[in-house]
């Protein structure tokens, strides 16, 4: 069973930085591809980034291109964003997901990291 596990959010004031974690466990993930999406209060939750397991391919929203920078860890089954020059508008409910391969769905979620940005 797959486990998502998201870390790293918090407080932070516009124009700072935060890096969000996602733990994965339960499966061999070398095909999966990994993703972060938000949801913000009254609105849908949007994509945010992905990576492929093996990191040679990354996707970025356009309203975080330049400013997000996904990553991964395989040794420690780990997906990182680093996220600078947050705006206001990026606070939002973090959730890390996984899906099997880069043509599937996103079937597997983390439970969400809240991220605050202070004007």
């Amino acid at each position: 069973q797959v486990q998502l596990v998201e870390s790293g959010g918090g407080l932070v004031q516009a124009g700072g930085s935060l890096r969000l974690s996602c733990a994965a466990s339960g499966r061999t993930f070398s095909n999966y591809t990994m993703g972060w999406f938000r949801q913000a209060p009254g609105k849908e939750r949007e994509f945010v980034a992905a990576i492929t397991w093996s990191g040679s391919k990354t996707y970025y929203s356009d309203s975080v291109k330049g400013r997000f920078t996904i990553s991964i860890d395989n040794a420690k089954n780990t997906v990182y964003v680093q996220m600078n020059s947050l705006k206001p508008e990026d606070a939002a409910i973090y959730y890390c997901a996984a899906a099997e391969n880069s043509k599937s769905d996103f079937d597997y979620w983390g439970q969400g990291t809240q991220v605050t940005v202070s004007s």
